[in-house]
């Protein structure tokens, strides 16, 4: 692989890295740590594409390098937009917002609290 194409893959890597959100719900496992150590070690692609050399090589990491792009910009929530029906299902209309407002809530909990959903979710009165 040239130098030229590995550093330019390596540079939108950190520079991807540098933009993508932190994950409140794993604040101990982050995407950006992970692709990091793949950074330093030399390798952008996973260890089974060894195969790869050259130019399909360079070709396979910008192509990684595109995808964590088209995550990070939402282009795929921009381009397949979920409609209202679809957030609401008949059986339970609230569930979707219901979700996103446990996600939210998630990271600042106690202890405490942590366990009286744990315990509320295993009991539950009909």
């Amino acid at each position: 692989m040239s130098s030229a194409a590995k550093n330019l893959a390596s540079k939108h890597f950190q520079r991807v890295l540098e933009r993508f959100p932190k994950d409140p719900l794993r604040p101990n496992c982050q995407l950006q740590d992970v692709l990091a150590k793949r950074i330093e070690k030399g390798s952008l692609l996973p260890s089974q594409s060894t195969i790869l050399s050259g130019p399909s090589r360079e070709i396979a990491e910008l192509k990684q390098v595109n995808a964590l792009y088209s995550l990070l910009e939402n282009r795929y929530k921009n381009k397949y937009k979920i409609s209202g029906q679809l957030m609401q299902p008949k059986s339970n209309p609230k569930y979707y917002t219901d979700l996103m407002t446990e996600l939210e809530e998630a990271p600042t909990r106690t202890w405490l609290q942590r366990m009286g959903k744990k315990l509320g979710g295993m009991i539950r009165f009909s």
